[in-house]
């Protein structure tokens, strides 16, 4: 059975707003780094069969852990569906050269009204079997903290 990672918060804003935060270049690297990361963004366009590339580079401290470099991780996404206000699919690739990382990870963001506000949830399908589960959670609910940060700053 694939692996399914998962991550779920409330953000004090709008789908719509949360949307336009998913699938714009400059908001997305400011927020999608989890906290002990720097991010990267480039060759970033925002259309169904675009994507971007994320370099992601440790803190100090964290030699070592890096999927690409020891302390960096890069991932190339593509963007398979794009349903606004609504849904983001991502197809995201490491470039590593660990069989371990290798292979194509779904992301799907999920965008539901409530309350006033906006829970989006994070189902990462087909997680690579290097991904330590209990990082790759903390690094999907340190996103969504930042990206929940970011919109109710943004609103």
């Amino acid at each position: 059975m694939p692996r399914l990672d998962r991550a779920v918060t409330d953000v004090a804003a709008p789908p719509d707003a949360v949307y336009e935060a998913l699938v714009d270049g400059d908001a997305l690297a400011s927020w999608l780094p989890p906290e002990g990361m720097t991010g990267e963004l480039s060759d970033f366009d925002a259309r169904e069969g675009g994507g971007f590339t994320m370099t992601l580079t440790y803190d100090e401290g964290s030699a070592g852990r890096g999927k690409t470099t020891g302390d960096s991780d890069v991932t190339h996404v593509e963007l398979d569906e794009l349903v606004p206000g609504h849904r983001i699919v991502w197809g995201v690739e490491f470039d590593s050269e660990d069989p371990d990382h290798a292979g194509r990870m779904t992301m799907t963001w999920t965008l539901t009204p409530r309350d006033g506000g906006t829970r989006v949830a994070i189902d990462a399908t087909d997680v690579p079997a290097g991904i330590d589960p209990d990082l790759h959670q903390q690094g999907l609910n340190a996103s969504l903290a930042n990206l929940a940060a970011y919109c109710e700053e943004n609103a």
